[in-house]
């Protein structure tokens, strides 16, 4: 199993996804993805896949419903878990291997982005919204 990526920033759960997609250092994907959005305090998903596609390959994302719920399970899928009590702001999440690869798995019961870890779990932390998923 590949080694997680921990996100560096508070809102850098997007970065460390397409780190971990890329097979490069968080910092490398913060270079790439530009100072502006990696200090922002949100990654949209029309942003994240315009920024796959230019460096990545061909993808496509699509809202999480009922009946196509079942692609949120594909190899490689990034998700965005809806807001929430736990997650005001969503969290990206990266498919690998069956687990879910979490860049900042012990928030939100640690809230200092310098003590992040992350990890996998079997499980998302919250109900899917939208799938970005590579097609070629």
């Amino acid at each position: 199993m590949k080694e997680s990526v921990t996100q560096e920033l508070d809102y850098g759960c997007a970065i460390a996804c397409i780190a971990f997609a890329m097979g490069v250092p968080y910092q490398d994907a913060a270079v790439l993805v530009g100072k502006k959005q990696a200090n922002s305090s949100r990654f949209y998903v029309k942003d994240l896949l315009a920024f796959l596609n230019s460096t990545e390959g061909q993808y496509k994302s699509f809202h999480v419903k009922s009946k196509n719920r079942k692609h949120i399970y594909a190899e490689g899928l990034i998700v965005l878990i809806r807001r929430s009590k736990r997650y005001p702001t969503g969290h990206y999440l990266i498919r690998h291997e069956g687990k879910w690869m979490d860049p900042w798995i012990n928030m939100p019961h640690e809230k200092d982005i310098s003590k992040a870890k992350s990890g996998y779990r079997s499980r998302l932390p919250g109900n899917p919204m939208y799938g970005i998923l590579k097609i070629s």
